[in-house]
């Protein structure tokens, strides 16, 4: 067996209600001043109250609320000076992967007080961070336990901080919060969560490992069983729960088995049109599948029936594409837009795309074929 490193959040709670529990849950170790991080549209909504409440029993709690879809570096530097003038002894970060990042690496830059341009990249972050909390709103993103941070630098260019060091200390999964999000972000969250498992199943680094293999596999099984409940019944705990568990395990999986082509097609989509990220994953999903096909066909073919459990009884050999087509009907059972045109991107921005994908690689070094620009743009072609 290849050697390989597994690292990820050091203690989790999944309980409905735990977020309301916070200062009990977490309130020692992040110490007497906390700074949340969140959207304005959640705390307009008043979701993340009673966290604040619990919180401020024990400790003074400043509230950042700004955090906006692919947040800014200003962001960042604004919750940074947030938390300087709180003088800050923990942050918790409350919502999206977009509030979750801010708070990850608002951690780092209070704790260690490292020059932010130092860090970018895989394994710059030097740290220390401040404890760190993370209670996400969203089934989809898996930033509660992976150590990555993504941040828009300039107008369009996403960049990542990935360390082990902005890990948290502890994952807040509450079912409860995640009850009536609207069915398209659950749709696109929840596809997201499985481009998740999918890509790090499939991940050519030399990091893939049977642990991340396992939880991916564990991750489709609940995901595919529970999307379409928890899109068409806002309510139903039960599927909210299940969602929120398999994109923590999809998290889990690709923290350590990094992601691939679909997110590194993705990021122009969100960077340069402003498409959330899950949307922006569903939308090139099954093009660079067909793409990977002719190398990772197999693979894909081991994980259909975890995610389409009828896919076991098609055989080994038209499973993959039977999978990929199973992937393309169910984002349209969810009401999902499956085509770049639907989403007002013109035909005219294929090529610019493509030439900002190659940016990415980072994450194209994973894929299991490789992919030059002009492949790229065949991707993009396809899902126009």
């Amino acid at each position: 067996m290849d050697p390989f490193g597994f690292a990820t959040t050091r203690a989790l709670v999944f309980r409905p209600g735990a977020a309301a529990e916070l200062g009990s849950v977490a309130g020692a170790l992040l110490g007497p001043r906390v700074l949340l991080v969140t959207d304005p549209g959640l705390r307009k909504l008043g979701l993340c109250d009673p966290a604040i409440a619990s919180l401020s029993v024990a400790a003074e709690v400043a509230v950042f609320d700004a955090v906006e879809a692919d947040p800014s570096q200003a962001t960042l530097m604004a919750a940074v000076a947030a938390g300087q003038a709180l003088g800050a002894t923990g942050v918790v970060g409350f919502g999206g992967g977009s509030s979750l990042d801010v708070a990850k690496l608002a951690a780092l830059l209070l704790g260690s007080g490292e020059d932010l341009e130092g860090a970018w990249g895989v394994g710059n972050a030097r740290g220390p961070r401040l404890p760190l909390v993370l209670v996400p709103t969203t089934a989809g993103t898996g930033s509660e336990v992976t150590p990555v941070s993504i941040i828009t630098v300039g107008a369009e260019e996403k960049r990542g901080v990935s360390s082990p060091v902005i890990l948290p200390d502890i994952a807040v999964l509450d079912a409860d919060l995640t009850l009536g999000l609207p069915p398209a972000i659950t749709a696109a969250t929840g596809v997201d969560a499985m481009v998740h498992a999918i890509e790090a199943y499939a991940s050519a680094s030399p990091n893939n490992n049977p642990l991340s293999k396992m939880l991916a596999r564990e991750a489709l099984r609940l995901l595919g069983a529970h999307i379409e409940t928890a899109v068409a019944e806002g309510g139903n705990r039960a599927a909210r729960g299940a969602m929120l568990l398999g994109s923590m395990l999809a998290g889990q999986a690709f923290a350590n088995s990094p992601v691939a082509a679909v997110h590194a097609l993705a990021y122009p989509i969100g960077g340069i049109f402003h498409v959330p990220h899950g949307l922006s994953n569903a939308l090139v999903l099954p093009h660079v599948l067909r793409f990977n096909a002719p190398v990772a066909g197999g693979i894909y073919a081991e994980i259909a029936a975890d995610a389409f459990p009828a896919l076991a009884e098609v055989g080994a050999q038209g499973r993959c594409a039977a999978f990929i087509e199973a992937l393309e009907q169910l984002a349209l059972r969810l009401n999902m837009p499956t085509r770049l045109r639907d989403v007002g991107i013109p035909e005219d921005a294929l090529p610019r795309m493509a030439a900002d994908a190659m940016k990415q690689q980072r994450l194209l070094v994973n894929n299991p074929r490789p992919v030059a620009e002009a492949d790229a743009l065949a991707i993009y072609r396809a899902a126009w």
